[in-house]
């Protein structure tokens, strides 16, 4: 899921345009994107579009990003929006692992109502310092927690933490991604608000791409292609992870745990990392696991 293209939920006539764009993921905003006096509106129409058949049938990752737990909009949204075409629920400003078990409770009650057979999986927002505080046990929380994303306007600004500054901006990244590594989730990148700014939105990605981060949010179509090229394996690469991963059948069939790859010894973690790039090339492999 190199990128993932919000999408407000108040302008329904976005919705088939972006199912027909380049971003491998589509997330339909409830939250930030829609003023107070519009939520019933904009739950409505992201309500319709995802039980759509074209929803269904898209080759994208259908994700919605409800209000978050607490709000007055909180259960309405999920109750609306739960459905077979949903991949990922978004929850905004995760603040601890109770809050994910809180959630999936909810969210167990509307799919036993609706008769949903598949549990749909939780993506959880980290945008506060007490959030990422506590990463690692909101990513272990529940087996339906599937990735964490971060939130760098939300965990930064409020605290006048400058953004632009290499530092502050890996060791966040560093420390979400390690969350996520610890309980076996994805990690995904922030949004970037400077629509103007490409090379500062491409700057920001390399570094999580470095990280191992599985792509990033985009709030424009025009960064999608940005997020695309970051977080597209080179060809270079993928046949290498191809190679590994073909010559870990072959071992495996002898009994051998580590075994060499073009003049290279292979074990265990190699081969977990040639996995991961070859896996990245389906778009919806990292909302699967």
């Amino acid at each position: 899921m190199r990128s993932k293209l919000f999408v407000p939920g108040v302008r329904p006539e976005l919705f088939a345009k972006a199912l027909a764009g380049d971003a491998d993921a589509l997330s339909f905003d409830l939250e930030d994107s829609v003023p107070e006096q519009r939520k019933d509106e904009a739950r409505t129409n992201v309500a319709g579009f995802v039980r759509s058949q074209s929803a269904r049938d898209a080759a994208k990752v259908i994700v919605v990003r409800v209000n978050a737990l607490g709000t007055p909009h909180f259960e309405a949204d999920l109750s609306a929006v739960a459905c077979s075409g949903v991949a990922l629920i978004n929850i905004p400003k995760v603040e601890s692992a109770e809050d994910i078990r809180a959630v999936a409770a909810v969210l167990e009650r509307v799919e036993t109502g609706d008769g949903i057979d598949a549990p749909i999986r939780l993506l959880a927002t980290i945008e506060t310092p007490r959030g990422l505080r506590f990463a690692a046990e909101i990513a272990s929380a529940h087996p339906r927690v599937a990735g964490l994303q971060l939130g760098l306007a939300d965990l930064f600004e409020p605290h006048g933490i400058d953004r632009h500054d290499p530092a502050n901006l890996h060791a966040t990244l560093y420390a979400m991604r390690m969350a996520a590594a610890e309980a076996g989730v994805f990690a995904w990148d922030a949004a970037f608000a400077d629509l103007d700014d490409a090379e500062g939105f491409r700057a920001e990605a390399r570094v999580a791409r470095r990280l191992g981060y599985v792509g990033k949010s985009c709030i424009h179509p025009s960064q999608v292609a940005l997020a695309n090229e970051v977080f597209q394996p080179d060809a270079e690469q993928v046949a290498a992870a191809r190679r590994i991963v073909a010559a870990s059948r072959e071992a495996g069939a002898r009994g051998r745990g580590a075994f060499v790859v073009d003049g290279r010894m292979v074990d265990l973690p190699f081969l977990k990392r040639a996995e991961a790039i070859v896996a990245s090339l389906d778009p919806g492999a990292s909302s699967k696991q």
